[in-house]
């Protein structure tokens, strides 16, 4: 199903839910992210809650563009924002990158978000998890769950096509904005993360994205970059692939591949086992 058949498939009480389960609340900060999840929780928030602030945790493990999405997104809904520092990758349980890793990455940054609305007496965080990431391989719910954060798409029921909905319906540029989890996600379990390969990862991505890939995904495997586009932009790619290859190379990579399968998000938990999977989560 395309983005444009996604949103338009949502129901018409979507945003009625949501208002429904945020109204009442005093004050909140939202933890937006740069994607169309967060954004949809704030701008609906901003307009039920009487006072919302917004905050994005850095580091080395988050692209740049997308801190730059959240800052325009609050800029563009007259709500504060905040940059609020984080550490996960000085973390060894995060950098030895298992299975669990991204509950360590949200631990260290809802804790920091946590810390930083209790100071500004603001009643609750909120994030932007909905009913569809109940069926995916998210370790990073378990500590929003442990440090009390509230996730009202999810409380209110709605899917990801909702929230696309919501968000054309609110005329947020952000409602067919592929996703872009953290960078963290393009290493497989258990090779070790560093700010340099991190560093690596995000120029290559924003290469790719110059050049007019939308949805696009650098997997780090060692010395070998694994491109990721959806298969209609295969072809597009490997015309392009000189150009590509000198740019990873400069980067530090070895080799530089293109996975025939095309884009498949969250790829590198295939090669979890289910016991795996119920450890980490």
């Amino acid at each position: 199903m395309v983005v444009a058949e996604a949103a338009q498939a949502a129901g018409p009480d979507a945003r009625t839910r949501l208002e429904a389960v945020l109204r009442g609340i005093p004050s909140a900060m939202v933890a937006v992210s740069g994607g169309v999840d967060s954004a949809v929780v704030l701008a609906v928030a901003a307009r039920v809650i009487p006072r919302v602030v917004a905050a994005t945790g850095t580091s080395v493990a988050y692209a740049a563009r997308d801190l730059d999405a959240a800052r325009d997104l609050a800029a563009q809904l007259g709500v504060e924002h905040l940059r609020v520092a984080t550490r996960e990758t000085t973390d060894p349980r995060y950098a030895v990158n298992a299975p669990a890793r991204c509950f360590h990455c949200k631990t260290e940054l809802y804790g920091k978000l946590t810390a930083e609305a209790a100071r500004r007496g603001l009643s609750v965080l909120l994030d932007g998890a909905h009913a569809d990431d109940l069926g995916d391989f998210r370790p990073g719910m378990r500590a929003a769950d442990d440090l009390g954060v509230r996730s009202p798409l999810r409380e209110a029921g709605l899917r990801k096509a909702d929230v696309r909905a919501i968000a054309q319906g609110l005329g947020l540029a952000v409602w067919d904005k592929p996703a872009s989890p953290c960078l963290a996600s393009r290493f497989p379990y258990g090779e070790a993360i560093t700010a340099e390969k991190l560093s690596m990862v995000e120029q290559a991505e924003a290469y790719l994205h110059e050049l007019g890939w939308r949805e696009v995904r650098v997997r780090h495997h060692g010395n070998l970059a694994r491109i990721e586009v959806p298969p209609t932009d295969l072809q597009g790619v490997l015309e392009q692939a000189a150009g590509i290859t000198a740019f990873l190379r400069r980067l530090g990579y070895l080799y530089v591949t293109v996975d025939l399968q095309g884009f498949r998000s969250g790829s590198l938990n295939a090669e979890l086992t289910p016991r795996e999977k119920a450890a980490a989560r």
